[in-house]
C-alpha cells in the first residue's frame, strides 16, 4: 500500500502544522534523558519514518536521528527528502522484526513509533516481539514514545470514517478519503480513496488498502510492561492532552526501558 501511496503521502499531511503541533511534546519527552555520554546528542530511532519528515525536524534540531520503515517508497522519499533539506541522515528499509538485525544492541536514547504504525502488526504476538525488539534497541532508561489511534473509542463506536484531506498543486488536485471496514476475524481494511483530476479535467479514482489490527491502552500496557518498559503514561495526544478512552482521538504511550536514567519530573 505505501509504495503506491509515497508519492502523494507528503501532499496528504500538512506537514508544517502537524510538526508544529506534535514537535513541542515530543522534543519535552526527549529533553528528560540523558545522552550516553557527556557533550554527545540524544541518539533517536524513528522505527516507523515514512517519508522522514519528523526525522528531519528532529535532526534540525541537534539530534542525532536515524530512520526506518518498511516501505522501499517511504524510504525513497524520505532520502529525497533529506538530500533536498541538506542533510545527511540514515534511513533504511526495515520492519519492526528486522530493526534488531540492522543495529546492535543500545544503540539509542529513544525510539519513536509514530503515525498508527503499531497496528500494521496484525497479531497480538508480532506485537510484544516489537517491543520486546525495541527494548533491546533502547540503552537502560531509554524512552519509547508510541502514538496510534485511540482504537478503545474506534471500536466501540465503529468509527469508519475520518476527515477527507485536499491538496491543489501544479494544476492537479487531489482528494484523499480515508476510511475501515471492520471485518469479522477482528482485523480492520484501512481503506484510502485518492481522487485525481488535471486540469479540471476529469476525476480518475484509484483506491489503496491495508490490514491493521486494533490495539487497546490495556493491551499496549500489557505487552509493554512485558518487554520491561516502566513508568509508562499515556496520553491522548500529541500535545500531552489527557487520555480519555471514549473521546481521544491518539493513544500516546510514553515508557522507559527498565529504570530511568534521570528524573521524570519534568
Amino acid at each position: 500500500m505505501y509504495d503506491a501511496f509515497s508519492n502523494d503521502y507528503d501532499r496528504f499531511v500538512n506537514w508544517p502544522a502537524r510538526l508544529a503541533f506534535e514537535l513541542p511534546f515530543i522534543e519535552d519527552q526527549l529533553r528528560r534523558l540523558q545522552p550516553g555520554a557527556p557533550g554527545a546528542p540524544i541518539r533517536i530511532l524513528d522505527a516507523a519514518c515514512g517519508t522522514g519528515q519528523h526525522a528531519l525536524a528532529l535532526a534540525k534540531k541537534g539530534f542525532a536521528v536515524s530512520g526506518a520503515d518498511l516501505s522501499e517508497g517511504m524510504i525513497a522519499r524520505a532520502r529525497e527528502n533529506s538530500s533536498a533539506a541538506g542533510m545527511e541522515i540514515p534511513f533504511a528499509v526495515a520492519g519492526f522484526d528486522s530493526l534488531a538485525g540492522l543495529y546492535p544492541p543500545e544503540s539509542f536514547d529513544a525510539l519513536l513509533c509514530l503515525g498508527n504504525s503499531l497496528p500494521h502488526l496484525i497479531s497480538r504476538p508480532n506485537l510484544g516481539a516489537a517491543l520486546s525488539a525495541f527494548a533491546r534497541l533502547l540503552r537502560p532508561g531509554g524512552l519509547l514514545l508510541v502514538q496510534n489511534r485511540n482504537f478503545d473509542a474506534v471500536l466501540a463506536r465503529q468509527e469508519r470514517w475520518m476527515d477527507p484531506q485536499s491538496d491543489r498543486s501544479e494544476d492537479t488536485d487531489r482528494v484523499f478519503i480515508r476510511f475501515y471496514d471492520f471485518r469479522p476475524d477482528g482485523l480492520i481494511s484501512f481503506n484510502i480513496l485518492t481522487l485525481r483530476r488535471e486540469k479540471l479535467g476529469e476525476w480518475k479514482q484509484t483506491i489503496t488498502t491495508t490490514l491493521l489490527r486494533p490495539q487497546t491502552r490495556a493491551e499496549l500496557v500489557e505487552l509493554a510492561g512485558r518487554a520491561s518498559f516502566e513508568e509508562i503514561e499515556i496520553f491522548g495526544s500529541l500535545d500531552g492532552s489527557p487520555f480519555d478512552p471514549q473521546n481521544s482521538g491518539n493513544l500516546v504511550l510514553v515508557g522507559w526501558n527498565g529504570k530511568p536514567a534521570t528524573s521524570t519530573a519534568s
